[in-house]
C-alpha cells in the first residue's frame, strides 16, 4: 500500500468518524429532551365539561377516561341523556388531548427527522426510525 493508499483510508475513516460523532452528539442533545416529553405527556391531562355543565370528564393525553364527575342534574336526564353526553364529553376531551400530544411530540419528531440514522453510515447499527415512530403514534412503537 502506497502514500496515497493510506492517506486516502485515512481520510475515509476520519469522514466516517465525524459523521459517527455528529449522530452520536446530537442523541446526546436530544436523550434529555425526549425524557422531558416523556414526562410532558405522562403528566398531560384534559378537562371538558358539557355544554350543560352537567358532566365533566379528565382524559390523559391518550383519550382515556381519567375522571368523571356527574352533576345532581345529570342524574334527571334519564340513562340515555346522560350516557350520550358523557360519550360526547370524552370525545370532545380525547381531541383536546389528540391536540395536545401532537404540539408536544412535533417539535421533537422533527428534530428526529433532521438528524441522521445509523445505518447510513453503518448498514448492521440499530435504526433510530422507532424512536422516530414513537411520537408519531406509528406503529408498533406507538406510545402507550
Amino acid at each position: 500500500m502506497d502514500r496515497w493508499e493510506r492517506d486516502e483510508l485515512r481520510a475515509g475513516n476520519s469522514g466516517l468518524r465525524n459523521q459517527v460523532d455528529h449522530l452520536l452528539d446530537a442523541f446526546e442533545q436530544q436523550r434529555d429532551r425526549l425524557a422531558q416529553v416523556y414526562r410532558q405527556l405522562e403528566d398531560a391531562r384534559v378537562q371538558a365539561d358539557s355544554p350543560d355543565r352537567t358532566v365533566e370528564v379528565t382524559v390523559d393525553v391518550n383519550g382515556l377516561l381519567t375522571e368523571l364527575r356527574l352533576s345532581a342534574a345529570a342524574l334527571r336526564g334519564g340513562p340515555e341523556k346522560l350516557a350520550s353526553t358523557i360519550v360526547a364529553t370524552v370525545r370532545a376531551a380525547a381531541e383536546q388531548a389528540r391536540r395536545q400530544h401532537e404540539s408536544l411530540t412535533a417539535p421533537i419528531a422533527a428534530e428526529l427527522d433532521d438528524l441522521g440514522d445509523l445505518p447510513d453510515v453503518m448498514s448492521e447499527a440499530p435504526s433510530l426510525r422507532d424512536t422516530r415512530a414513537r411520537f408519531r403514534n406509528e406503529g408498533p412503537a406507538a406510545i402507550e
